[in-house]
């Protein structure tokens, strides 16, 4: 679960409500590779048909993925992105015409945003323009316009703050369905697979398949890591204070 601090919230505790995937695997368990292969595509969860082959299933998803790559939490990254879609800010062209201030507020300040609105409608905007410049507004037109899976990844790079888990979110659950659209797992997929006597090498890596065993690994990742920060959360509100020397910014996160 990305987050910008610590989610007590979902730690327990009086009034407090966890929301739990219910495909997610146990580790260690024999049922895992079962489940991992029915979790839910996170486009899928946002209702978003990539497999539909209609550009605006494309820019949702590229949109999501924008939202998702922040240093926010997953709630409030499906809350903004349930903003843009109330306020029919669906294409690059509505969005470069709604301007910066409305996507500041009210769009992203419906979402929960609070530190990074400013930078990410700003990072919104001059995306949206850069599709609108250089490929027609069209994500189906940089997809043609790449050479190869690597030159398609490099133009997707390009892009106004997007970096390697921005890049990784969007292209990984379209490797079914563009053709040129294969990047490499994120480490933590492929160690965690590993540690659970998964060989990923046995899937065909374009496959439905091996993007909901890779959805299912990179909650189950999440959810590990909610359960230690939760426990560092704890221990901290029992020290009265946050961690020491603790930074934020909008960097990206897995």
């Amino acid at each position: 679960m990305a987050r910008e601090d610590f989610d007590f919230s979902a730690c327990g505790g009086a009034g407090s409500r966890a929301r739990r995937h219910d495909s997610a695997p146990s580790g260690g368990s024999p049922d895992a590779l079962p489940a991992l292969k029915r979790s839910l595509l996170y486009s899928e969860e946002l209702a978003i048909d990539l497999n539909s082959g209609h550009e605006r299933d494309y820019f949702r998803w590229f949109l999501a993925s924008l939202l998702f790559g922040a240093r926010i939490s997953g709630t409030i990254a499906r809350n903004t992105y349930g903003a843009f879609l109330r306020h029919g800010l669906t294409t690059p062209r509505k969005i470069v015409d709604a301007g910066w201030d409305f996507l500041v507020n009210p769009v992203m300040r419906e979402g929960g945003y609070v530190r990074y609105d400013g930078r990410k409608s700003d990072q919104i905007l001059r995306n949206c323009r850069a599709l609108l410049d250089d490929y027609d507004g069209r994500l189906l037109r940089l997809h043609a316009s790449a050479r190869d899976a690597r030159d398609l990844e490099a133009r997707v790079l390009a892009l106004h703050g997007v970096g390697p888990v921005t890049m990784n979110i969007f292209l990984r659950e379209l490797r079914p369905f563009w053709r040129k659209a294969d990047p490499e797992p994120l480490g933590q997929v492929a160690a965690l697979a590993k540690q659970m006597g998964i060989d990923l090498a046995a899937y065909r890596r374009k496959s439905v398949t091996f993007a909901r065993i890779e959805a299912g690994l990179i909650r189950f990742s999440h959810m590990r890591g909610q359960k230690t920060s939760c426990q560092d959360g704890k221990a901290l509100r029992g020290s009265g204070g946050r961690r020491a020397g603790r930074k934020s910014g909008g960097r990206e996160h897995g």
